[in-house]
């Protein structure tokens, strides 16, 4: 099994960036690892079942998530194909808003990724300044779509470190205009499950996203993102089960 990389990552935009002077961003690559994910939808009249199933599964607080998200490519004239960042501005912290520079690289490919339940794909992110989209700008990039999600996740140990997100994602009709930000989806919120891995345990780290997920079943499928599986029939059943007791019934 190998992983395709895409035409350009984070090595190549720091040896960039260093070269602009005063847009550079001085920021400290935080690296590049592998990650297990899935994906999948749940209709927002039953994301409050899913917290509650998620609260007593986790045994963690969970966070407020609200994120901006830029998502940058590169222009024709850059060479070498396309390329793609996302700059993630997470509104939620204070006193000031922090910003990740974050690549999506190529996924997992052959007989081993096939058997596999979940995508494994390498990510790389860097914290960088507010300055990032003129870097950007500076480069070559533009601006090809921004979303804001909006919603919770939780963080927790289990077999691995396995994040879940619920989020509703939001469209700008308008640029940077947060605040006018519409559903793409309404009436429907994207629920990803993510844990990081490396090369030496990526099939331990997937059997354990693979393990957390069965727990979710009733109320939603997850599969691997692009293969679109629609909600789940038992999802109003197992909502309103949890709903009844606060997340005491077995599902």
């Amino acid at each position: 099994m190998k992983f395709i990389p895409n035409s350009i990552g984070l090595d190549d935009w720091k040896k960039n960036s260093g070269e602009l002077g005063d847009y550079s961003m001085a920021s400290r690559v935080e690296g590049t690892f592998h990650e297990c994910v899935v994906q999948g939808i749940i209709q927002t009249e039953h994301v409050e079942a899913l917290e509650i199933l998620l609260q007593g599964l986790c045994g963690v607080n969970k966070e407020r998530l609200r994120i901006h998200e830029l998502c940058l490519k590169s222009s024709p004239n850059l060479g070498n194909g396309t390329s793609e960042f996302q700059l993630i501005c997470d509104l939620e912290q204070q006193p000031e808003p922090t910003w990740t520079l974050r690549h999506i690289g190529g996924a997992m490919r052959g007989a081993g990724a096939e058997q596999l339940a979940v995508l494994v794909r390498s990510v790389g992110e860097s914290k960088v300044s507010k300055q990032a989209f003129r870097l950007f700008n500076a480069l070559g990039y533009r601006l090809d779509h921004e979303l804001l999600r909006v919603g919770f996740s939780f963080n927790f140990q289990r077999g691995a470190q396995i994040t879940v997100t619920v989020s509703s994602v939001n469209k700008m009709l308008k640029l940077h205009a947060i605040d006018e930000a519409v559903p793409v989806t309404p009436g429907l919120q994207l629920v990803e499950v993510t844990a990081p891995a490396s090369a030496d345990n990526y099939t331990e780290v997937a059997a354990a996203v693979c393990s957390f997920c069965e727990y979710l079943a009733p109320l939603l499928h997850l599969s691997k993102p692009g293969v679109s599986t629609g909600v789940v029939p038992t999802a109003a059943a197992a909502a309103a089960s949890l709903m009844s007791d606060g997340g005491g019934t077995t599902l």
